[in-house]
């Protein structure tokens, strides 16, 4: 992968979106969606344009092929596509996580289920698909049949758009994913937890977490909504706050997770990757219960080092491989 590939795709999305977004009177990030179906299609699907704004971002087109890049290369264009955009529009629900946590998923979740050739993911909080895109590229050469669901209708288009990119085979859900879904149980869940309340009282009340008055954790109903939704034995990731296991109604939670799960391991991230201590946050492994399936004799208990420190990281990476060994 080279820094000149990424640059020069990412330039090609960023001047045709300029266009569209001044021309439809449209958001930044809206334009990247539609610049980047464009370029997944071939051509230029909006009608309306103006004849000069479509020959200058059809020659703007002409400068890369697609064919020659990695999807690790498009996936970082189009990533770095979308921050630009978020800058100029920060959301708290339009934060992106950071690739280093998405590596670090992959990883893990390569690690357990290592057994299988093939498998299913959901991602019931997709947004812009980052995570999960990062996530089926480290898995590569495995067949993931993956799905993606998020009530961000923006979020949910940026996501497919970037999955037709980069030729990634993921179903798309433009909906409250605390709602029923009508997915089949997956493999594997992976998610960044949506920290915050649940709006929606009567809803939350059918979840074995919802709170008979006030408003539930909408986080804690994600967590149920997920193990719902994994096959006997799958296993979750989720990208957790370090409180959750100390925050209000927390002891409702473990009541849940001790009937429903076993915890595998739990891996705090380090704090220089978080603005403070307490938006610092850990990953949390769990294995949804099934005849036969047991414990681990020891919970894996890490404390990352910075993704940067290389040989820190080594060791590591070390001492997961032999809990695997020891414990799992």
């Amino acid at each position: 992968m080279t820094s000149s590939s990424v640059e020069s795709l990412f330039n090609v999305l960023d001047e045709t979106a300029l266009i569209l977004q001044e021309e439809l009177s449209i958001t930044y990030l809206e334009a990247i969606a539609e610049t980047a179906e464009n370029l997944f299609q071939d051509g230029i699907l909006q009608d309306e344009l103006s004849d000069i704004s479509k020959k200058r971002i059809t020659k703007k087109y002409q400068e890369v092929n697609l064919e020659k890049f990695h999807t690790e290369e498009i996936r970082k264009a189009y990533q770095l596509s979308i921050l630009k955009g978020m800058k100029e529009n920060v959301q708290q629900n339009h934060q992106m996580t950071p690739d280093s946590i998405g590596l670090m998923m992959s990883y893990l979740i390569g690690k357990f289920l290592s057994e299988h050739r093939s498998f299913s993911v959901l991602d019931p909080a997709v947004g812009t698909g980052n995570l999960l895109s990062t996530i089926i590229n480290g898995l590569s050469p495995k067949e993931i049949s993956a799905i993606g669901i998020d009530v961000d209708d923006l979020l949910i288009k940026l996501a497919f758009s970037g999955a037709n990119l980069q030729k990634q085979q993921v179903q798309f859900f433009n909906q409250d994913s605390l709602e029923a879904l009508f997915v089949d149980p997956v493999n594997a869940v992976v998610c960044d937890l949506p920290v915050g309340y649940y709006p929606n009282d009567i809803r939350a009340s059918e979840y074995e977490l919802g709170l008979k008055s006030g408003h539930s954790y909408a986080h804690h109903l994600f967590i149920e909504q997920s193990v719902q939704h994994t096959l006997p034995g799958g296993y979750l990731f989720f990208l957790i706050p370090n409180g959750l296991f100390s925050s209000q109604y927390s002891e409702q939670l473990h009541t849940y997770l001790q009937k429903h799960v076993h915890i595998q391991g739990v891996l705090q991230l380090p704090l220089s990757m978080f603005k403070s201590e307490q938006t610092a946050k850990s990953i949390l492994i769990m294995q949804k219960k099934a005849e036969g399936v047991k414990p681990p004799k020891q919970i894996l208990l890490v404390d990352l080092p910075k993704l940067s420190n290389h040989q820190a990281m080594e060791n590591i990476l070390v001492k997961i491989d032999q809990w695997f060994k020891e414990y799992k």
